[in-house]
């Protein structure tokens, strides 16, 4: 756990130490709140509740959590900094899982930062505030599947864009495949199992689960066991290229 701790301290420390935290915080918090107040209409809903902040945040984090994760493996391999962290007195599992819940923990910072829509929306009204922390816990797991996957694509090349883009891409997938107009193409001719095994790997199917105030722990286990898999994957991945 020390070591853990060492490379969490670094890597956390690191986002702030540059504008990245800063004009990430700020992008994040300003679209979320054009997504959630005007796009999302808000007020003209009627209705105290994050619904509409909630309902965009996969789309969201598509764009902006892997310019969080393209830097966590991408650039230590261009610095030629990856080769003198993997000689240090640390596991690769425990660089790893460092880096990732430095960047889990810097999403989660900028989350939280978005409470005054959560004190608005009790101050207009009286929204299930159980559900609302459910949301943010979803969106925080959420937040740790694209930053997993992130995370697994950077240790594959040094370039961050090529590391933005297949990220993206692959995130994408993992929604799309809980998107109606997708489910909707398969459903007209395929069984409905296998409809309801492509609906089951999507984001959107649990996360919206989730935040329409289902509270069903198998949502969760889904998010946990999907990070878990893209972790295991980055380490496999560095362990290969360390043997290289």
């Amino acid at each position: 756990m020390t070591n853990i701790w060492v490379v969490f301290k670094r890597e956390l420390a690191s986002y702030f130490m540059t504008p990245i935290a800063y004009v990430f915080i700020v992008i994040f918090l300003f679209l979320s709140g054009v997504f959630a107040f005007y796009l999302g209409n808000f007020f003209a809903r009627g209705q105290a509740d994050l619904q509409p902040f909630f309902t965009f945040h996969p789309w969201l984090y598509l764009f902006l959590i892997p310019s969080l994760a393209m830097r966590l493996w991408a650039e230590e391999r261009r610095g030629g900094t990856m080769e003198l962290l993997l000689t240090l007195p640390i596991t690769i599992p425990q660089a790893v899982l460092g880096k990732f819940l430095a960047a889990w923990v810097f999403t989660g910072i900028a989350l939280a930062l978005t409470f005054p829509m959560w004190l608005t929306v009790n101050y207009l009204g009286d929204p299930d505030n159980g559900v609302i922390f459910a949301s943010y816990l979803g969106s925080l797991l959420m937040g740790g599947a694209f930053l997993a996957i992130g995370a697994c694509v950077s240790c594959l090349t040094k370039n961050q864009v090529i590391a933005f883009v297949v990220t993206a891409v692959v995130c994408l997938i993992f929604v799309l495949s809980g998107y109606p107009l997708v489910l909707d193409f398969f459903g007209s001719w395929a069984p409905q199992f296998l409809v309801e095994v492509i609906s089951s790997f999507s984001f959107l199917s649990h996360f919206d689960a989730i935040t329409q105030g289902v509270i069903d722990i198998r949502d969760f286990i889904y998010f946990a066991s999907l990070i878990a898999f893209w972790l295991f994957a980055n380490v496999i991945l560095i362990e290969m290229k360390k043997a290289d």
